[in-house]
């Protein structure tokens, strides 16, 4: 059984209610802080001994034999760490928060090999390379800014990642939209690749379930601010739901279509709208339970500058209308 001075070393014995099980089975009861691929992966290099011999995945186990697991961790991502400025808004031993800026790209890839969040997180945090994408939970497109989660240990991304497609971990987006709504609502609408865009989604009968509920904030002139929350995590969801009915998010590049100024705006209010070059959305509140004490943990991120001299600009539109 390999060994170093990473390796967290764990003994349990198979209680006798899981006789019959696969070890595979039964090894992901014992130890339920990390995931099944990664207990397989320890099983099948000879970092579990059961009674002190190794077993494959598919041996039934008989109940009362005692299991050393020498959990090692191993490097997941080979992404070079970089001194980026990330805003934490919360941090312990487990997890942290980031509140992402507009234009940082999450995760490196095709014409973003570097200078991403994920490249700032490994300066930050280095022992994140043994983590699968680093710990990132979750992601929030490029040009979209507010909070990101992030497991600092296995047992915390494992449990956290569960928590997430349990839809255990709440999410609050703020968005401004074309055309004012009434009221609030909700978007039940399958969301897969566009049929003929494939860098695009759209709502598609043969896509993934998609459902977005969305409160109104603040109404004005020719748009609306209003609340979203999530319970589902589809890429682009937002910004795809809200464009299916007709009220694209403010400044979406891939969205929105052309630029729809209200009838008599002010030139303060088209200039606004003519330089606002990003999707006017912001994930402002994430709530979830600790993934070691169990308390809840709240976070909110203010809105950003551009944002708030925005809605600025909009509250005074619509005070001259």
């Amino acid at each position: 059984m390999a060994a170093d001075n990473m390796t967290t070393k764990l003994t349990k014995t198979i209680p006798d209610e899981m006789a019959g099980l696969r070890l595979d089975q039964a090894l992901a009861r014992l130890f339920p802080d990390y995931s099944r691929s990664r207990l397989k992966a320890w099983l099948v290099k000879g970092e579990v001994l059961v009674n002190g011999l190794e077993m494959r995945p598919r041996d039934k186990v008989d109940g009362g034999e005692e299991v050393q697991l020498a959990a090692t961790p191993e490097v997941a991502v080979s992404s070079v760490a970089q001194p980026i400025e990330l805003n934490v808004m919360y941090e312990d031993e487990s997890l942290l928060v980031i509140n992402k800026a507009a234009g940082l790209v999450v995760h490196p890839g095709a014409g973003n090999p570097s200078g991403t969040l994920m490249n700032g997180l490994l300066h930050h945090a280095p022992a994140l390379e043994e983590l699968p994408r680093a710990g990132i939970i979750h992601r929030i497109d490029k040009l979209t800014t507010g909070l990101l989660l992030v497991a600092k240990t296995l047992p915390a991304h494992t449990a956290l990642v569960r928590a997430l497609a349990e839809r255990e971990i709440s999410r609050r987006y703020v968005a401004i939209c074309h055309g004012v709504l009434t009221g609030g609502g909700t978007i039940r609408e399958p969301i897969g690749r566009h049929p003929t865009d494939r860098t695009r989604m759209a709502v598609n009968s043969n896509g993934k379930p998609a459902v977005t509920h969305y409160t109104v904030r603040e109404r004005f002139r020719g748009h609306t601010s209003v609340d979203v929350s999530l319970d589902t995590g589809r890429t682009h969801q937002i910004r795809v739901h809200f464009a299916h009915r007709r009220r694209a998010l403010i400044g979406d590049p891939v969205y929105g279509g052309r630029l729809a100024l209200p009838k008599g705006a002010s030139e303060e209010l088209i200039t606004a709208l003519r330089e606002f070059k990003r999707q006017a959305l912001h994930a402002a509140t994430l709530e979830f339970e600790h993934p070691e004490s169990g308390e809840t943990v709240h976070v909110e991120a203010p809105l950003p500058e551009d944002l708030v001299t925005l809605l600025d600009v909009l509250r005074r539109d619509a005070a001259c209308a």
